[in-house]
């Protein structure tokens, strides 16, 4: 089967190959997949570049979240059938024609909706909806999220608004707002905007920022910071875009008495029961199909076509997800 291969970690661009692997049977409780899509994850970019949680052995097939078709079942696995159409998040070597994964790790996809959708709807919006939840804010109380034209930072503004939780929108752009906007996605500020401080308090109406989302790291943790109410408030850090440390003042950390603590969203996936999993899919789902919920692709590419899919998924100012399909 063919499949995209790194040798080394780099620069998602320079260090992905075209590759060939043989296909594997599934053991006990494991299903072989075949690759319908597979997006392109920040994730995913950071493993390539050997700066995520784990690293994966090498050479290794990268890809974490895919849609596919169940083509073969090992022994013991009853709950799923050959032809079904399944999802996956937190798992490993999807960027292949096809894939073997723990067949607990595999949802069935929701009838009617559209595998573009579909093959994004775990780990982004997933991430984001968890998240929220466990931010325990309360209606009309506000929030502020960085890199908020991501695939995340979409997902928890929609969200967040329809639970009547107010939400700053920081983008580094100016350009950025025109992709808010598009998707229906109002209190945006752009930073590199040098009145954006007052910007952000015309849309509070100067009422407290509970909580703040950090998706960029170094400098961006602190202005996040600088905005955070004075007493009780938190600074969840989320991702790394810049891969810089966190730079937050020790002033604002004492006198704010704010906390400022982690959030992997892979963990929290993997204590989630059955019962809830059910919950927070048939809830993105719902919304993917009525068009409330915005994810958009912004390019799709063969796996032989690997390199020209990570410079698209590096992209400044890209809208959407990019996806990898087979050949």
């Amino acid at each position: 089967m063919r499949c995209v291969e790194i040798h080394g970690f780099g620069n998602p661009a320079d260090v992905v190959t075209a590759g060939e692997r043989p296909v594997h049977d599934p053991g006990p409780g494991e299903a072989r997949v075949r690759l319908v899509l597979s997006p392109i994850h920040n994730h995913d970019l950071a493993i390539i570049r050997g700066v995520y949680g784990y690293k994966p052995a090498l050479p290794a097939v990268p890809g974490t979240e895919a849609l596919g078709v169940i083509e073969a079942l090992g022994e013991g696995v009853r709950h799923l059938g050959v032809g079904q159409r399944v999802m996956t998040a937190s798992a490993q070597h999807t960027w292949a024609e096809s894939f073997v994964s723990p067949a607990a790790k595999l949802v069935p996809a929701p009838a009617g909706l559209a595998d573009e959708a579909a093959c994004q709807l775990l780990a982004m919006p997933m991430s984001a909806l968890m998240l929220l939840e466990d931010l325990r804010v309360q209606r009309g109380q506000w929030i502020v999220q960085n890199a908020a034209n991501g695939a995340v930072g979409k997902t928890l503004a929609v969200l967040a608004a329809q639970r009547g939780i107010g939400v700053v929108n920081l983008v580094r752009r100016r350009e950025a707002l025109d992709d808010l906007a598009s998707a229906g996605i109002g209190g945006g500020v752009a930073t590199d905007d040098p009145a954006w401080r007052d910007a952000v308090r015309a849309i509070t109406g100067g009422a407290p920022v509970v909580r703040a989302i950090d998706s960029i790291g170094g400098e961006a943790s602190q202005r996040l910071m600088s905005l955070l109410a004075d007493e009780g408030a938190e600074l969840i850090v989320f991702g790394s875009l810049t891969f810089e440390p966190v730079v937050v003042s020790g002033g604002d950390l004492i006198f704010k008495q704010a906390l400022v603590k982690g959030y992997w969203a892979s963990r929290r996936f993997a204590a989630t029961s059955p019962a809830d999993l059910a919950r927070l899919i048939g809830e993105l789902a719902a919304q993917a199909q009525a068009g409330t919920l915005p994810l958009p692709v912004g390019g799709i590419h063969a796996l032989s076509d690997a390199r020209a899919a990570m410079l698209a998924a590096e992209q400044p100012g890209r809208r959407g997800k990019v996806l990898l399909r087979p050949d």
